[in-house]
């Protein structure tokens, strides 16, 4: 009989340590936010599932973890000198790693608070800006105590270990066989941890589950590499000449008059679009209000009290009440209004490296004699917002170039919104003297953490709550409206007011509508009756709207409609969260993930349908045609030809 026997050496029990401390916190950690999706926003979680699942990914994520402490222990010969380094060594890392499993943890407690969701590259994209990543932890949180405890925990921690590690750092019975073998082995289990894949996760059935299952270190190494995905490749897919033709049938069933024409482009939905009337000659003031979703907005169905400029313009305007945002995230409202387009998979087009030569409003607008400018609270580097604004064709107005004696109160993000608008009333009262028509699109940004603001303008007091914020921001539009009523351009100007995203990313699907849902209202009473436009609609439907209302004729290279004509007859909307895209028509919203997988659903059931079901079918290849056509255009863009 033959019998085998295992030694593990005793350095490598501090790679188990490490291991250990590193599994403990990650459990604790996701327990800790299930309690929290399950008591604070009532979100039901799969416990068993969520923990069982995240320890495969936790285990993949240690595997990595244990490869500085195989190849030392490994390397470093068995003598007193060594041995004793060694100790010194492993002493050393078990501190490092229970303080950078703490700090990553807190870290991830803030990030799910702000978006629902474990790192992603959204995390990655913080990364690039850290002045104001840094700025808005500071100004948000109480970043002396939170560090005094992660410190104080983290020498506790190692004053209880202290011992064993110092024992088993400083071991000496192995030989150099022995510690070839085993960190050999150690080395390999990186490899296997690559076969797990989306598997476990995707057999969780929420959303919040698979989020909770998900190990944030190891999901922020993977968005780090793949921050674009290319839709053939990992997206159901279809002819792309029936693509084609489907997004073109979309426009005639929208009973569009438009004459399709092409162009160099490849853009399937090209058009040459007449207007039935003369132009009208209007300033347009576009505000895309940060954060500011349907659930801050009373009129519909918001919280009370937090949005009552809003509410009186929309009811002395048109209040469209089924508009939808088409992500999650500033930049993709910023793209979607200002080039129309449906969101794709990965980095919005302002992220992208070639973002120039895209049709934009401001585009459309400059040969009718109009100065397209971009109006930033914060410094407009920011997710490359001055790049891309700049290289389409706009004037770039940020913070730097707002008079410090003009500003009431900044943040991290930027100044007081009531100093932007302070700026932009300057701004179109020079240009108006110059006899210059003006495009001016605001982007806001006291709508955001920390939630601070001038004191004395609402009831709430500053900085303790998004309420207050929300209240602020609302405050800060209606002082706005009503020091613009006093100017000259006032009567000749069209106001346009919508948000960039909603305040939460959270729900029972991966695209719940109502984390979508945000107001839009235009206002300009000399032009404008009051009512309300009850189409669903998306913020790439903006641009042509606005267009339309001004009698523009133009070749239109936007895949969004005119919500007033078209859209009466074709309400739809598109939206994304991360890697998942969706569309939403006639009560079905199709999903499209990852792995060529899809999900129809029964909006008013909140199920999924079967794909024998006479409305799957259709609405599944209508819902790719948008989003390959889209994705199939940026990836032309891409290769330097105009779009």
């Amino acid at each position: 009989m033959f019998r085998i026997s295992l030694v593990i050496p005793g350095r490598y029990i501090v790679a188990a340590w490490a291991a250990a401390i590193f599994l403990a916190a990650n459990t604790a950690l996701r327990l800790g936010l299930i309690v929290f999706e399950s008591v604070t926003n009532g979100v039901p979680v799969e416990i068993g599932g969520s923990i069982a699942v995240g320890l495969i990914y936790d285990l993949a994520a240690v595997s990595f973890l244990i490869i500085p402490f195989a190849l030392v222990s490994g390397l470093l010969p068995n003598n007193r000198s060594c041995n004793l380094l060694h100790g010194a060594l492993s002493c050393f890392s078990i501190v490092t790693v229970i303080l950078c499993v703490l700090f990553i943890a807190i870290a991830e407690v803030l990030f799910w608070n702000e978006f629902g969701a474990r790192f992603n590259f959204i995390a990655v994209d913080y990364l690039i800006y850290t002045r104001e990543t840094i700025g808005n932890i500071r100004q948000s949180y109480p970043v002396v105590p939170l560090f005094a405890a992660l410190f104080a925990v983290t020498a506790l921690i190692f004053l209880v270990l202290r011992r064993r590690i110092w024992q088993a750092g400083t071991s000496s019975d192995s030989t150099w066989r022995q510690r070839l073998a085993v960190s050999a082995a150690l080395l390999l289990l990186p490899l296997t941890s690559l076969l797990i894949g989306d598997g476990p996760r995707d057999s969780l059935a929420s959303a919040t589950a698979r989020e909770l299952a998900e190990n944030g270190s190891y999901e922020f190494v993977r968005a780090f590499r793949s921050n674009d995905l290319d839709f053939h490749t990992f997206y159901s897919t279809i002819d792309p000449d029936e693509a084609s033709e489907e997004m073109r049938h979309e426009f005639a069933e929208a009973k569009t008059s438009a004459v399709f024409v092409k162009d160099d482009g490849k853009n399937p939905v090209t058009r040459r679009i007449t207007a039935p009337g003369p132009f009208q000659p209007l300033n347009v003031v576009l505000v895309t209000m940060e954060s500011f979703g349907a659930e801050l907005t009373e009129s519909l169905g918001g919280r009370k009290g937090l949005s009552p400029n809003l509410d009186r313009l929309g009811r002395e305007g048109l209040m469209f009440t089924q508009m939808y945002a088409t992500g999650t995230r500033t930049v993709r409202g910023l793209e979607a209004i200002s080039i129309s387009i449906p969101p794709t998979p990965g980095n919005s087009v302002l992220k992208r490296a070639n973002n120039k030569g895209y049709q934009t409003l401001g585009g459309v607008l400059k040969p009718f004699g109009y100065d397209p400018i971009f109006f930033y609270g914060g410094y407009s580097y920011f997710d490359n917002m001055a790049d891309f604004f700049g290289g389409n064709g706009y004037e770039v107005i940020d913070r730097s170039k707002v008079d410090k004696k003009n500003v009431t109160h900044e943040t991290i993000w930027g100044i007081a919104d009531e100093d932007m608008f302070g700026k932009v009333l300057e701004e179109m009262d020079a240009r108006h003297a110059a006899g210059r028509r003006v495009f001016a699109h605001i982007m806001t940004t006291s709508n955001h953490r920390p939630f601070t603001y001038p004191s004395g303008r609402v009831a709430i007091p500053s900085g303790t709550s998004r309420d207050g914020a929300a209240s602020y921001s609302d405050w800060a539009i209606g002082d706005f409206v009503k020091k613009a009523s006093q100017r000259p351009w006032f009567k000749d100007t069209l106001f346009v007011f919508v948000a960039d995203h909603t305040s939460e990313g959270r729900g029972r699907t991966d695209l719940p509508l109502k984390s979508y849902h945000i107001p839009m209202i235009i206002y300009s009473p000399a032009y404008i009756q009051p009512g309300v436009v009850d189409v669903m609609a998306s913020q790439i439907d903006v641009a042509p709207t606005v267009l339309a209302l001004l009698n523009a004729s133009y070749t239109s290279q936007f895949f969004g409609q005119d919500i007033l004509t078209e859209g009466r007859h074709h309400s739809r909307a598109l939206f994304s969260n991360y890697l998942t895209v969706g569309h939403a028509e006639d009560g079905i919203l199709v999903e499209l993930s990852p792995k060529r997988t899809s999900r129809v659903i029964d909006l008013s059931a909140g199920k999924v349908i079967a794909a024998s079901d006479p409305r799957a079918k259709p609405a599944l290849f209508e819902t790719i045609a948008h989003f390959q056509t889209t994705a199939d255009l940026l990836k032309f863009h891409k290769k330097g030809a105009k779009p």
